[in-house]
């Protein structure tokens, strides 16, 4: 009785908020975290959607990642996230999906772990609606080497939040323009790239799938990656509760605005270089106080192959330390076959060098 008991499976709750403004997402992760981590709510998977938004990141200053302007003119509103990472833009046409697991279910605190996990069963049931979903490490889920969904985690005490984003049609043109980045970015070349990055089911399938197939792909794909069934459910008391303490905080200015930096202190520093290869330039979005590379855009008419590889190398280069730049790109190289002709690492590890040294001169 006793191997029968420990052999059935156990019971999650299913959550769908349906879409909702960015504050009360927001809210709604804090309550359903905490709640998780003082073990009064069950192990859940939420789907939620958004209002059009920009989401900063915990510790961002939106001067300094978002441009205000074009956000106020289209109506765009303006969240921080409870959790850190970069700012990101949402609209309706993406579907959220959360986890809100106990350390105990997951057997580890190893987020890179977790990660490969999550990332490894969201894929397959993205897959499960007709195209070839697959996970890049650290943390993006991607189709034919396009990103379709991002994803991150944090732990609260014993509690983790994992999230993800499922594109499912997206404007990179408007994603481009909301964020604080290099004008040169913004040409319409830039945008192609862009374009040649990122992926959706509409784009991959030729017609949008409908949101409660798509869910329950992803619902599905869970339920045989841990083992359990799903029950939908709503908030219990105790989230209610909590989520009524939040909205009060989290929808006004003063959480928003809470870090106010000025763009100059997050410069956009540049350097280019001709190579018998080809052109490259580089532009980094570097934190001066914290010596951070917050972002990396790489530019140019260089030949490499795989063709994708800058922008992996942009990808693990981000919010990494001006000292630990050396490891990062050539360990990058040491792991991977590229061609590049004469364009070696070292090449690539000075231009990046180049940028950042007039703000260390600075700093």
């Amino acid at each position: 009785m006793l191997r029968l008991m420990s052999d059935a499976k156990q019971t999650w709750r299913l959550l769908d908020t349906g879409t909702q403004p960015a504050a009360n997402n927001i809210a709604l992760n804090r309550a359903l975290l905490e709640a998780r981590q003082t073990n009064q709510a069950p192990n859940t998977l939420r789907f939620l959607g958004f209002e059009p938004c920009a989401l900063l990141g915990f510790h961002q200053s939106a001067a300094q990642e978002l441009n205000l302007e074009y956000c106020a003119d289209h109506d765009i509103e303006i969240q921080r996230r409870i959790t850190g990472g970069g700012a990101i833009y949402f609209d309706t046409t993406q579907i959220g999906w959360e986890l809100y697991l106990d350390k105990q279910t997951l057997g580890t605190a190893d987020m890179t772990a977790i990660s490969s996990r999550i990332c490894t069963a969201v894929a397959k049931g993205i897959s499960s609606l007709g195209v070839d979903a697959k996970f890049r490490p650290r943390n993006d889920i991607e189709v034919d080497g396009r990103k379709i969904s991002g994803t991150g985690g944090a732990f609260d005490g014993d509690a983790l939040m994992y999230q993800g984003t499922l594109l499912i049609s997206f404007d990179v043109e408007k994603m481009l323009r909301i964020l604080n980045i290099p004008a040169e970015k913004l040409s319409d070349k830039a945008i192609l790239s862009a374009r040649e990055r990122v992926t959706n089911l509409e784009t991959l399938l030729g017609y949008v799938p409908e949101r409660a197939i798509v869910i329950a792909a992803l619902q599905q794909a869970v339920e045989n990656e841990f083992n359990v069934d799903f029950v939908s459910g709503e908030l219990n008391a105790i989230e209610q509760e909590l989520y009524g303490e939040a909205i009060k905080e989290i929808d006004h200015p003063e959480w928003i605005g809470m870090i106010d930096l000025p763009e100059s202190d997050r410069p956009t520093l540049t350097a280019s270089q001709k190579f018998a290869a080809g052109l490259l330039q580089v532009n980094i979005a570097y934190d001066q106080v914290k010596q951070r590379i917050k972002q990396v855009w790489f530019s140019g008419d260089v030949f490499i192959s795989p063709r994708r590889t800058l922008v992996d190398l942009e990808a693990v280069l981000r919010d990494s330390h001006v000292d630990n730049v050396d490891v990062i790109v050539l360990d990058f190289f040491k792991k991977r076959h590229v061609d590049m002709l004469t364009l070696t690492p070292e090449n690539i590890l000075g231009l990046i060098k180049m940028a950042i040294q007039p703000a260390e001169v600075v700093a």
